[in-house]
């Protein structure tokens, strides 16, 4: 540039129409490079940042050779956030069995109509393992239980462990073709089905490493088993007691299924310290009329759920008592409402917290303590590490990303289970070793603020969350194709990501009769699609793949069926529209194919209970969940004038 020009001294360039302009060119035997940019279009110091790293590896262009390994950058921020201490580890099961013996008479477990003390929950839990022992149960083997909520329930994973065995809990709402595989697969020694005809107890409770085996979805069709140690999951259970102050005056209202690892919380969270959980009946997992019930009778204290379920009680609660001994609520697996905090600060003086993590990392490896909820947010964070605990995100290469750059979220530290039941392939991909430290590959997706937050961007794979549960859209296509009449099946998961749903495509070869009866036979009931669409052919991209997005397009309603007869239909059609928020509803429109979940049907019963003076249940909207079917179902409570049923 000095030649015929002069020496430059000072210069300027003005790009307006584009995002970066990156100049280059020589100068006096060197490389002169400039970068301009609409500064407002990044976050901050995200240019900088980029201006950094490309005088870094340029400088190391000059001096290395090319075929070394590419300089590592540091964030010392984020060496800061992830320097989270020591573990603390134990036995799940040995805080309750402590307990039982210091204060034998504390209430351990509270029910509808009854109740039971440490000390008889301990007696009866040594029996059921003294009767595992008999039965030929080992330390280290797997025993599966499957009972349906309740004190039996809880009982019995008390006695598996104090046999020194790990639990495998299978749903009593599985079809049985699923707990079969979930059986065979984990290689049990038997499935408890009942605690009944006990003998004596056993002396003591024994130990062994593995705690229990909890099933995921699986993308083959085959769900795998997440093996978590005791050290593991007593690292995260006791962090959480000791940040929120978890102690003997705590009750949580356990919700969770056994089979969703948030129950460990529940039972080993508050039975480790001297608290108190408060169970529901197997009917009503999905009733948050109950639940308000049981938190205002039992004075609960902390809630523990995915965020819909805390949503479902918030919109119940609305116009009824609230429990205001509620002073702690946790919530993680799905995404957090930007409107919950807040609504949740309005009932009182409880405290949010967003969790996040892994089933294969112990529960739960990040949290988030919400107080506000500024403009600029479009999602609640993951936050920080918890103890012990450290993540990654990191390219397609496994190297560091710099902030504000998505990349994979990796897992790290204490938590990490033990790997995949009998798979070592899939453990060998998912479980790596990086630098003498042993990660999990979560295949969800992430950033770092330049303060270290985490902020959770959703998923890079086919792997979807619907209302908490992790599901492989490919177990539910090898559902589809494994019934005879179906060519081709594809599942996808629409809506926003705190109210996704999950539809289904098939291509027929020939009679689909019954293939919604298959599906529940093959899958659990979360992960049955709410419609399933059939198409001549699937929709393809330029490159040959499923069109994904135009199957989206597909799940919408082009038409309406018959139109509402009778005011019934007509006020239910109106609710139904400012519910569901969609165009056009007809008197066999399905609440669920529409769009509908838990949480909206919630609304709806609140709605029809305080505008229109009907008393329904959740179970009544499942039960009758087409306009015509829900207006008969109305009318007849009303002419029958005894509120619910």
């Amino acid at each position: 540039m000095s030649g015929a020009f002069g020496e430059r001294v000072w210069g300027i360039s003005q790009t307006p129409q584009v995002w970066l302009d990156l100049q280059v060119h020589e100068t006096k035997g060197g490389l002169s490079y400039a970068l301009d940019a609409v500064e407002e279009l990044f976050f901050d110091g995200v240019v900088g940042e980029m201006f950094d790293a490309l005088g870094v590896m340029l400088d190391w262009l000059t001096r290395e050779d090319w075929d070394t390994a590419v300089p590592r950058r540091t964030y010392p921020v984020r060496q800061k956030v992830n320097a989270t201490g020591e573990p603390r580890g134990g036995l799940l099961h040995a805080g309750f069995f402590t307990q039982a013996e210091q204060e034998p008479g504390r209430v351990a477990l509270i029910w509808d109509g009854g109740e039971s003390t440490y000390g008889e929950v301990a007696d009866r839990a040594l029996r059921v393992a003294a009767k595992l022992r008999k039965a030929g149960v080992e330390p280290g083997d797997l025993v599966a239980v499957s009972l349906p909520k309740g004190p039996d329930q809880i009982t019995a994973v008390l006695g598996v462990l104090a046999a020194g065995a790990a639990y495998v809990p299978i749903g009593v709402d599985q079809p049985a073709a699923r707990r079969d595989k979930i059986s065979q697969d984990a290689g049990v020694r038997l499935v408890l089905q009942d605690i009944d005809d006990l003998g004596e107890p056993l002396d003591g409770p024994l130990s062994s490493e593995l705690a229990y085996v909890i099933y995921t979805s699986g993308s083959t069709g085959q769900p795998k088993g997440v093996e978590m140690t005791h050290a593991a999951a007593m690292n995260t259970v006791d962090d959480i007691n000791t940040r929120y102050g978890v102690g003997p005056d705590d009750r949580v209202l356990a919700v969770s299924a056994l089979d969703f690892d948030l129950s460990v919380y529940d039972i080993f969270g508050l039975l480790s310290v001297g608290g108190a959980l408060v169970l529901i009946r197997e009917d009503e997992r999905r009733d948050p009329q109950a639940w308000l019930r049981y938190a205002n009778e039992h004075a609960v204290t902390v809630w523990n759920t995915v965020p819909t379920l805390l949503d479902m009680l918030l919109v119940t609660g609305q116009h009824r008592s609230w429990p205001a001994s509620l002073r702690l609520a946790l919530v993680s697996g799905d995404w957090v409402g930007l409107d919950l905090p807040g609504r949740l600060r309005q009932t009182g003086d409880c405290h949010l917290v967003a969790l996040g993590g892994a089933t294969e990392a112990a529960i739960w490896s990040n949290a988030f303590d919400v107080t506000e909820v500024p403009a600029h947010w479009v999602s609640v964070p993951y936050g920080f590490p918890l103890r012990a605990q450290r993540y990654r995100v990191v390219d397609g290469q496994g190297r560091d990303c710099p902030d504000w750059v998505p990349g994979e979220l990796w897992i790290g530290g204490a938590g990490v289970a033990e790997g995949y039941r009998r798979d070592p392939a899939r453990t060998a991909e998912k479980f790596v070793i990086r630098e003498g430290a042993r990660w999990y590959r979560t295949g969800d997706r992430g950033r770092y603020w330049p303060d270290g937050t985490l902020e959770f961007l959703g998923r890079v794979d086919h792997q979807v969350k619907v209302r908490g549960h992790r599901i492989e859209l490919g177990e539910i296509e090898a559902a589809l194709t494994s019934h005879p009449g179906v060519k081709d099946g594809y599942a996808i998961a629409v809506g926003e990501p705190s109210r996704r749903r999950l539809a289904a495509f098939v291509v027929p070869s020939g009679d689909i009769d019954g293939l919604t009866d298959h599906l529940r036979d093959h899958l659990p009931a979360y992960a049955v699609p709410g419609s399933v669409v059939v198409l001549d052919e699937v929709p393809l991209t330029a490159n040959g793949k499923v069109d994904r997005a135009a199957l989206a397009m597909l799940t919408a309603p082009e038409t309406v069926d018959e139109q509402p007869v009778g005011e019934t239909e007509r006020m239910l059609v109106r609710l139904w529209l400012s519910i569901l928020d969609e165009p056009v509803i007809g008197r066999h429109g399905h609440f669920f194919a529409l769009g509908g979940d838990s949480l909206s049907a919630t609304r709806l019963v609140e709605r029809l209970r305080r505008d229109h003076g009907v008393e329904l249940t959740l179970r009544q909207v499942f039960a009758a969940p087409t306009v015509a079917e829900l207006a008969e179902l109305v009318d007849d409570l009303n002419s029958m004038e005894e509120g619910t049923l």
